[in-house]
């Protein structure tokens, strides 16, 4: 069912502008299911609560955005063992045209986003009638 609507992944290029923050950034695993009606963006984002999230759309360019706090002071931490990194979730896809930013919704549950993103009524397939004589 793949029309007109397409994604690009957000590839990091010499030619952008990097971004630069004071903790670690993490790329989170995402599917992008195309349905008939709208595109489900489902991203994996463990420890961000749904007031921490920040998606936005501008100009066919799809941002997820969410901050995760420390969960231990790492002043007074004393580790005996120390794997698991926190740090804030990015991503960003070019999303193609014929989604209509105006109904684009989200849900957060047990640390996974569901992003649903409609499709304009010109995107939609159609089914044409066939008469006969």
């Amino acid at each position: 069912m793949t029309d007109n609507t397409s994604i690009k992944k957000q590839e990091s290029q010499m030619t952008q502008p990097e971004r630069t923050r004071d903790r670690w950034s993490y790329m989170p695993n995402v599917d992008i299911i195309e349905m008939e009606d709208e595109l489900l963006v489902v991203a994996d984002m463990p420890g961000v609560k749904a007031d921490d999230i920040d998606v936005r759309y501008e100009h066919d360019l799809l941002t997820i955005h969410g901050r995760v706090e420390p969960r231990q002071d790492e002043s007074t931490t004393n580790y005996v063992l120390c794997e698991y990194g926190v740090g804030d979730y990015y991503r960003s896809f070019q999303i193609g045209e014929g989604i209509d930013p105006d109904k684009i919704h989200a849900e957060l549950r047990n640390g996974v986003l569901d992003l649903h993103l409609p499709k304009t009524q010109a995107y939609k397939p159609r089914k044409i009638l066939v008469k006969a004589d």
